[in-house]
């Protein structure tokens, strides 16, 4: 399936995962890849995507693209938020979206986020 364009995903079998699929996802490199906004986004929608096309009722994200490939972390997660309710009214299948966050400080800023949304 390989190679993919930045905001492009595909989906495999999880293999010897304890699920049943791994959605893959390539993000932007922040300041090269045009327009990254744009392009993180289309990470997203195209994941849930294929969530919905494949039935899945549980997903885990991390935060696309803010390690290696640079992009702020802030941003992205706005960027992240507004997308995923943007897509919500389309979803019917999923029902659990998890975020794997890589340390206590993104966990905070992204459920000081969350509070701020309801």
């Amino acid at each position: 399936m390989a190679p993919i364009n930045p905001g492009e995903a595909v989906i495999t079998k999880a293999y010897n995962l304890p699920n049943k699929y791994v959605i893959h996802c390539l993000g932007p490199v922040y300041g090269r890849d045009k327009t990254e906004k744009a392009l993180l986004a289309n990470c997203y929608k195209n994941v849930l995507r294929l969530a919905e096309e494949n039935k899945i009722s549980s997903i885990a994200f991390p935060s696309i693209s803010t390690g290696a490939f640079g992009y702020p972390f802030q941003k992205a997660t706005d960027i992240s938020f507004n997308t995923i309710l943007g897509e919500l009214e389309r979803i019917r299948h999923l029902q659990k979206i998890k975020f794997v966050l890589f340390s206590e400080q993104d966990l905070k800023f992204y459920e000081e986020k969350l509070e701020k949304l309801n």
